[in-house]
């Protein structure tokens, strides 16, 4: 019986001795990693308007600290004139929710009595269901289990404020001194590579910062709109509260709308009457407005990404940093696929056509 003798070269040791620590430092790394990868998807969502900026005569540095003064000078303004009332009607919101889930528990008795369900197998579950306890606590696991995996990578609350800082700080680095940076990085390339590369920074850029752009917008106009709706069609007392948790909520894709659509069910739900109805329907049309007319004019437009990518993006963050993760893998996936599609997908394409339109044999003319 023969036997095989596996060797293992030297240079085979060293490259996975290499990897190996690698893969460790990048682990301890993890924080900043994060930092880093929030900071170029900052930068290049205001890229553009620090370029629009530095056209109107501005050197590139005094054009960051203008953009990124009038945008805290924003923020801050809106949160002084909304927020004491926003954070006002949340609290009143929680402070609520146990008398509206027992109104909704009531309100799915009544319904099963009128279908003749009497068992109290058949009524248990429902009385499960709107149990504020079981409910209460379902929820803080829940968001214990997003909100755990973003705090372990920005090691807690603090952390997490110090991170954003962080990220700001240099996503503005980033901005005012791009083009060396941009040219550092791709020198570290052998030729031909660092010239496809240097080509590649625009449209990777502009996806990225065109997802965010696009989610941000997307969002802030549903928010409005449905706090306007909602005051009209009588549920003013929260209003602004809901139509702020819908806007928060509707910057994760895909189950962001559903997820800020429910708070708003509940409190018409409680209210009674048709309220509810008109609720529903208002989330309906919200919803396919922004999936046929403000995703694809403010976001597809610009990403072209497809929407199953999307949707594992948003699975795979989430699941890996947590919410945190469900924000900012998407705009990396996209700049991902751009570089795919333009590096391999049309290259390949293009030699494709140019072999078959070689090896295809010239007609021959009949002769007469």
């Amino acid at each position: 019986m023969s036997q095989q003798r596996v060797i293992i070269s030297n240079s085979t040791l060293i490259v996975a001795a290499t990897l190996f620590f690698l893969g460790v430092l990048l682990w301890q790394l993890q924080s900043l990693i994060i930092v880093l990868m929030i900071s170029i998807v900052l930068a290049s969502a205001l890229a553009p308007t620090i370029d629009a900026a530095e056209k109107l005569g501005l050197p590139r540095f005094l054009a960051v600290i203008f953009v990124y003064l009038v945008l805290i000078a924003g923020f801050t303004g809106v949160g002084v004139l909304i927020g004491p009332t926003v954070v006002e009607q949340i609290q009143r919101l929680i402070r609520k929710l146990p008398s509206y889930l027992d109104t909704l528990r009531l309100l799915a008795q009544d319904l099963a009595l009128r279908f003749g369900i009497t068992d109290s197998e058949t009524l248990d579950p429902i009385n499960r269901l709107f149990d504020t306890k079981a409910l209460t606590s379902w929820l803080i696991r829940s968001s214990q289990q997003l909100l755990v995996r973003s705090y372990g990578v920005t090691r807690g609350i603090i952390g997490g404020f110090v991170s954003v800082i962080l990220s700001i700080v240099l996503s503005g680095y980033m901005l005012s001194g791009s083009r060396r940076l941009i040219n550092g990085i791709i020198s570290l390339f052998p030729s031909p590579w660092d010239a496809r590369l240097e080509v590649q920074v625009h449209p990777v850029a502009l996806r990225m910062g065109g997802y965010i752009q696009g989610r941000v917008l997307v969002s802030a106009i549903l928010g409005v709109v449905i706090s306007i709706s909602l005051r009209i069609l009588g549920i003013s007392e929260f209003a602004l509260g809901l139509g702020a948790i819908a806007g928060i909520t509707n910057l994760i894709p895909f189950f962001g709308p559903v997820l800020g659509s429910i708070p708003a069910l509940i409190v018409a739900t409680a209210n009674g009457g048709w309220t509810v109805l008109w609720v529903l329907l208002l989330f309906v049309v919200i919803q396919n407005i922004e999936t046929y007319v403000l995703d694809p004019l403010l976001v597809g437009n610009t990403v072209r990404l497809h929407p199953l990518y999307q949707l594992l993006a948003v699975i795979g963050g989430a699941q890996v940093l947590g919410i945190l993760g469900a924000l900012i893998v998407p705009p990396w996936v996209a700049g991902a696929a751009t570089l795919i599609e333009n590096l391999y997908i049309k290259p390949k394409a293009l030699a494709e056509k140019s072999t078959s339109t070689r090896s295809t044999p010239l007609a021959v003319k009949p002769s007469q």
